[in-house]
């Protein structure tokens, strides 16, 4: 065990020793999150069948919404890797299987957490405020962490599959209907009747209904909390064990 977390931590440092030679990516990751924001809650409008402020209803998508996104540069990290050799060079070493993936999900979680830093930050200063108390507070940011780690290891395991960074885009595609088919800018009830089934049902908006409630903002509802945490976990028990599986088999 110490073996395989010294070998997952020095992969971490790997892929955040990326961070200083590509910070435009980094900072373009924390920014285009900020601008969704702004756009979609001063200039695109929006908020249909929500009452009360509007920017209390959309930080907490927009939060959301974030963990969903971004996987690119986890899959396009993972596919280049796969391109040029450097997992098989890596997978030649005395290495704990599995470390490579381990630390790549290590760091992009660190990457997770300080963007949502600067989201939370940006809404605080649009005037969105956490009214359920720290323990909520600490809590959400727990729920939505946990949604990223499992969407981290979908794209993980979609990477793998793709093999190739040019196949990456293809695959991104079906993330943005996942993204945007969900409760982030208005409520289900808004839409038509087969639709916000649909919304209700996404595994984002189950997150993003459980937050608003720890948040105390509007569209918040206490019993979807089970189901914020039962999705995620779901995910990463279906996914997880793929992407490992998928990663093992490369070199035979």
């Amino acid at each position: 065990m110490t073996h395989a977390l010294s070998d997952s931590w020095t992969m971490t440092r790997r892929e955040l020793a990326r961070w200083q030679r590509q910070p435009v990516t980094v900072v373009v990751s924390l920014v285009f999150p900020v601008m969704l924001l702004l756009m979609f809650g001063y200039l695109v409008g929006g908020g249909r069948g929500v009452s009360g402020e509007y920017v209390g209803y959309l930080v907490p998508g927009m939060l959301a919404l974030t963990m969903a996104f971004g996987l690119e540069g986890t899959m396009i990290a993972v596919t280049r890797d796969l391109d040029k050799g450097v997992v098989d060079r890596f997978r030649s070493l005395p290495m704990a299987n599995g470390a490579v993936l381990v630390g790549r999900s290590a760091a992009d979680m660190l990457q997770s957490a300080l963007g949502l830093a600067v989201l939370i930050g940006v809404g605080w200063a649009l005037g969105w405020r956490a009214h359920g108390g720290p323990g909520a507070f600490l809590g959400a940011v727990g729920l939505l962490l946990l949604f990223r780690f499992a969407m981290l290891w979908i794209g993980i395991f979609l990477a793998l599959v793709a093999g190739k960074p040019e196949l990456v885009q293809a695959v991104q595609i079906l993330v943005w209907p996942v993204g945007f088919l969900s409760n982030a800018f208005a409520t289900p009830g808004s839409m038509p009747g087969w639709l916000g089934t649909v919304v209700q049902w996404n595994p984002m908006s189950q997150t993003a209904t459980a937050v608003r409630d720890l948040f105390g903002s509007p569209g918040g509802e206490s019993g979807h909390l089970w189901a914020a945490v039962a999705w995620p976990l779901a995910l990463l028990a279906v996914f997880f064990p793929l992407a490992v599986a998928r990663f093992a088999r490369l070199s035979r």
